[in-house]
């Protein structure tokens, strides 16, 4: 479901305009030069900075914040994209196949996104200060302890759970419905972590499922993460708290943000050291020199992409390409996301409002006046993190996302995910106008490995990303165990109040399968895919010893001095969760990193 501009402005026609409606707090904090406090600069003030910082998402606009702390240093944060715009507030409103969205696709799949149009799946990433952060469903959710262990044990010294947890408590400012396990929590950082003030009975139902199911309601951000949970977000007061709400609200004369502004490429000299950086802006290009350290912060995709175009990457297709190789190293290599089944309808047969209609003028004049009501809430409204027979550890292999409503509640939503229109008009249309509820599901430790090469030399082309999804047969099987799962929980009693049923209408191309059975299921799988884009690894840390590793533990480019690598292309494995959150920790214990660096 979408809000319109037509929406907001008949809205404020409708109420007075007042100072205290939500809206017009929401109108206060922009204009034409500064965007919700963030001031911008045309171009760059000076033409040598300390430190230059390459994109605005969860990385660069947290290290960006960290370093200009230290009035001595000159900090410049370069991002491709505009800044926010009011919409991009508004927790139901989507950004993606927008100007805020860089419109990546996936190369057309073998073994998934077969029922998506011309087998590709959309891979939206922010374009904007706030990166994806300003597109995303909002989801914080951190890792399991685990999953940091292990990054340890593989030679990341530093980075164990113990040595990471102080971050995440670093980075948050949490302000959470019970349960809160306040020992793992912070409540003085920037960034906002709060429960949606909007709510609906299927959630409750959800919540009640699970407790029926013999699990608890948990806070998975915890020492606890398996179980039930309403989801955590990251907003405030009914609105988004993206990376650059969060972290760059700050006016420090050392800070210059320079937006519209695409990096081309890293400035390397004989020696190996990287001292600026190429950008355009209004079809110009500037170059600007760097006294201590570039930082790439351009994300899983476009990191890989620069370090390419700049020389550092896999020597033989650097030479294909004619560009001179300044470093071989396995760059756009171990490409990982969060591959998630999206076919899971459900049907109530009791006249119940599972989910308030965001396309009525009250619920609209209900989050102008308040910020409350639907849309200050995401379709993500609640979470589960279980185990499958197929676990092999004590982390959980598979997440459960309570959707409140399907595609036949929103085709929009089903388009912007890719589904075909043959599926569509297959499954969802004939039940369109009917009250539905929704689980997607995702394998956590995926094991599918893509890749990132270049299209070209030039920036402006699109990276080839080939997710290589549900590649290993191991993630298929997961989500197998998961759709079981998600069954039983429809069929609890607590669902069955409300006469839950599956909707039973067979996936095209699965036809012929039995309705139910192991096959079909893995059959819809590989047809009605996803991901929850969650990509990371492209440029992966590991210590000299390791070949696969692009950055050290202090994420530092192997063989090139002065340049780090700060966003979650540097993650070696996948972490059980939601990227951001770990990609806010990442970056704030980056910038302790710099600080001792350079301040020894």
């Amino acid at each position: 479901m979408r809000v319109t501009i037509g929406i907001l402005f008949s809205v404020l026609l409708m109420i007075n305009l007042s100072a205290g409606t939500h809206i017009l707090r929401l109108l206060s904090e922009y204009s034409l030069t500064t965007t919700y406090g963030i001031r911008t600069e045309q171009l760059p003030r000076f033409n040598e900075y300390d430190f230059i910082i390459v994109g605005a998402g969860p990385g660069g606009s947290t290290v960006a914040n960290r370093l200009s702390e230290n009035q001595n240093w000159r900090i410049l944060l370069l991002e491709a994209g505009e800044p926010e715009g009011i919409l991009q507030q508004i927790p139901s409103f989507s950004s993606i196949n927008s100007k805020y969205d860089w419109q990546y696709k996936y190369e057309p799949q073998d073994k998934a996104c077969l029922g998506m149009k011309d087998r590709t799946c959309p891979c939206p990433k922010g374009k904007s200060l706030g990166g994806t952060t300003t597109i995303n469903g909002m989801v914080y959710a951190r890792g399991h302890k685990l999953d940091f262990d292990i990054w340890a044990q593989q030679g990341n010294y530093g980075w164990s759970y113990e040595e990471i947890l102080p971050y995440f408590r670093k980075s948050e400012r949490v302000n959470l419905r019970e349960p809160v396990d306040e020992p793992y929590r912070g409540r003085d950082g920037y960034l906002h972590v709060q429960n949606s003030p909007w709510s609906t009975p299927v959630k409750t139902a959800f919540l009640d499922s699970g407790k029926e199911l013999g699990y608890d309601v948990v806070d998975y951000n915890g020492r606890q993460q398996i179980g039930f949970s309403d989801s955590q977000l990251t907003m405030v007061n009914g609105t988004r708290c993206s990376a650059s709400k969060a972290y760059l609200r700050i006016r420090r004369l050392n800070l210059d943000i320079v937006t519209e502004a695409t990096v081309s490429r890293v400035l390397i000299d004989d020696n190996n050291h990287a001292y600026g950086v190429e950008f355009i802006k209004n079809n110009k290009t500037y170059r600007i020199n760097a006294g201590k350290e570039v930082i790439l912060s351009a994300g899983t995709i476009n990191t890989p992409q620069l370090l390419m175009l700049s020389g550092i990457g896999p020597k033989d297709h650097l030479d294909e390409l004619g560009i001179k190789v300044v470093k071989d190293a396995r760059v756009g290599y171990n490409l990982c996301d969060h591959v998630a089944f999206i076919g899971l309808t459900f049907l109530v047969n009791q006249s119940v409002e599972f989910l308030a209609n965001a396309r009525t003028p009250e619920a609209a004049l209900q989050y102008a006046i308040n910020g409350t009501g639907r849309h200050s809430g995401t379709l993500p409204s609640a979470v589960a993190f279980a185990r499958t027979k197929h676990a092999v550890d004590a982390r959980p292999d598979i997440e459960l996302i309570l959707r409140a409503g399907a595609f036949n509640m929103d085709g929009d939503e089903g388009r912007s995910r890719g589904i075909s229109q043959e599926v569509y008009d297959k499954v969802w249309k004939p039940i369109e106008g009917q009250v539905t509820w929704a689980i997607w599901l995702s394998p956590q430790l995926a094991r599918s490995k893509g890749r990132i090469t270049l299209r070209s030399t030039n920036i402006a082309d699109h990276p080839i990303i080939n997710a290589n999804l549900l590649d290993d047969p191991s993630d298929v099987e997961v989500l197998v165990e998961g759709i079981k799962f998600a069954l039983n929980i429809s069929q609890s009693q607590t669902f069955q109040r409300y006469g839950s049923r599956l909707h039973d209408t067979k996936i095209p191309g699965c036809e012929a399968l039995e309705f139910n059975s192991d096959d079909y299921w893995r059959c819809a799988i590989r047809s009605v895919t996803a991901t929850f884009n969650h990509e990371m690894g492209t440029a992966k840390m590991g210590p000299a010893t390791d070949p696969a590793a692009v950055v050290d533990p202090e994420l530092r480019v192997h063989g090139i001095r002065g340049l780090r690598v700060i966003d979650a292309s540097i993650m070696p494995e996948i972490p059980v969760g939601h990227l951001s959150a770990t990609t806010y920790m990442i970056a704030e214990k980056a910038a302790d990193m710099i600080k001792r660096s350079w301040q020894n």
